[in-house]
């Protein structure tokens, strides 16, 4: 391993991997990581951080609340998964990917305790953000959990604040059935005394986060019960959102990232901000307006409905489970267009019962599977969109796919390209090809 290529082909070839060999991969403790970070003198005890969980929104809520921090003078790290088109994607301080000589170092000088715990991925990846920050001493760490949040290896840290964005139907083979269930594995976030916010009051799920909260002694606060927002106005650059409180004082935010489902995001974000507020944190307004309006500038953040062409006119959206369409279905009735060519991949282990029956009959679909080991051949995803109405042919890889959406593409049509991370990320990866 003499170089950056070579050390993330070693990780990902020797650790078991979630986005590429699903649920075996996921590990139900916290044993590995704990050891590893034992090693590694607990890298998590050393810096203050913000946890966040939920079905949707957790990773826009994330970069939002980095891109605050960092606005306001604070020196933010970020911890996000998964990535689209490099490793480092996933750890940055103050929008900065991590440098790929520490990536190298760190696998070089851990070898041997890779070989011996045996970690996942994902825990691989966890200890090496967390060292990372610890060295850089960073003010403020904003990590995301990476799938449910009681055994997740990001819930070793002690955090100041936890925010739950909300709560819906995915990954129920592992989280449970129930939204009940699954909250309760988000609600596994919730540290002794110490603050939580819920972006979105859900009454199948509040009494889990109650209780919980009760028990851990934690001040709770539901953000949508203290402030409402209305989008007031969308183009292509911002999407422009009120947010009143209940006294009826109200300010406008001019969002960069554009789908409306934001407006719910940004309630909880705009909670924890005034709960580090308490703690005492200089997050001023100006500060806070103006970091929501360069969110994906100074992030990196891409695929949440993003327009990544204007000519043809193409966008993305990371949605893959039943709420994630649902907010995608929101945006496109909102959206201008002639024809709409859905470019369309999906993960074996999805249940896409509730989520095709969703999907516009209008369309044109383009099935295709990414080239991954874990995802739906395009020819079996064909035969259950067609199942539910939906027209289209399967073309077998993404980017086949795509140029066949290129080639019917005229002039006033719109291509999306959704379903699945990976769907969106073998798109940024190709350039679009335009």
């Amino acid at each position: 391993m003499n170089n950056y290529k070579e050390v993330i082909e070693y990780l990902y070839a020797r650790l078991p991997m979630f986005t590429r060999d699903g649920a075996s991969a996921f590990k139900k403790d916290l044993d590995n990581t704990l050891a590893f970070l034992q090693a590694l003198g607990n890298p998590q005890h050393k810096f203050k951080s913000i946890h966040i969980a939920g079905t949707n929104g957790k990773g826009s809520s994330s970069h939002m609340l980095a891109s605050i921090f960092s606005e306001a003078g604070y020196k933010t790290a970020l911890y996000t998964s998964p990535h689209l088109l490099d490793f480092r994607e996933r750890i940055r301080i103050d929008g900065q990917m991590v440098n790929q000589q520490f990536v190298i170092d760190f696998v070089h000088t851990h070898r041997a305790l890779i070989e011996e715990i045996q970690p996942s991925f994902f825990e691989v990846t966890v200890a090496m953000a967390f060292d990372f920050f610890s060295k850089q001493a960073v003010d403020i760490a904003i990590i995301e959990v990476g799938l449910g949040g009681r055994l997740d290896s990001t819930n070793v840290i002690q955090p100041l604040v936890s925010l739950i964005t909300n709560i819906g139907f995915d990954h129920m083979n592992m989280l449970g059935n129930t939204l009940a269930e699954i909250a309760f594995e988000k609600a596994g976030i919730i540290k002794e005394n110490t603050p939580v916010v819920v972006s979105e009051y859900q009454l199948e799920t509040a009494p889990v986060f109650i209780a919980k909260a009760n028990q851990e002694h934690a001040a709770l606060v539901f953000a949508s019960e203290s402030l409402t927002a209305t989008i007031v106005a969308s183009d292509e650059d911002y999407l422009v959102v009120q947010v009143a409180d209940k006294d009826g004082e109200a300010e406008e935010y001019e969002l960069d990232l554009k789908g409306t489902y934001q407006s719910k995001n940004i309630l909880g974000v705009l909670q924890v901000v005034e709960q580090m507020r308490i703690l005492g944190y200089n997050l001023p307004l100006p500060a806070v307006k103006s970091a929501l309006k360069k969110v994906q500038a100074f992030t990196g953040l891409q695929g949440r409905w993003q327009t990544l062409s204007k000519q043809p006119f193409v966008i993305c959206d990371t949605g893959h489970n039943e709420d994630g369409i649902q907010v995608v279905l929101e945006n496109l009735a909102r959206t201008t267009f002639t024809q709409l060519h859905f470019v369309i991949g999906a993960m074996r282990d999805k249940d896409l019962g509730h989520i095709l029956p969703l999907l516009p009959k209008d369309a044109i679909y383009y099935f295709s599977n990414p080239d991954m080991p874990r995802a739906m051949p395009a020819e079996e995803l064909a035969e259950q969109g067609h199942a539910f109405g939906l027209v289209g042919k399967a073309y077998g890889l993404v980017l086949k796919a795509f140029e066949a959406a290129q080639a019917n593409y005229q002039e006033g049509d719109l291509i999306f390209v959704g379903g699945s991370n990976f769907v969106v990320s073998e798109v940024l990866a190709n350039g679009l090809s335009l």
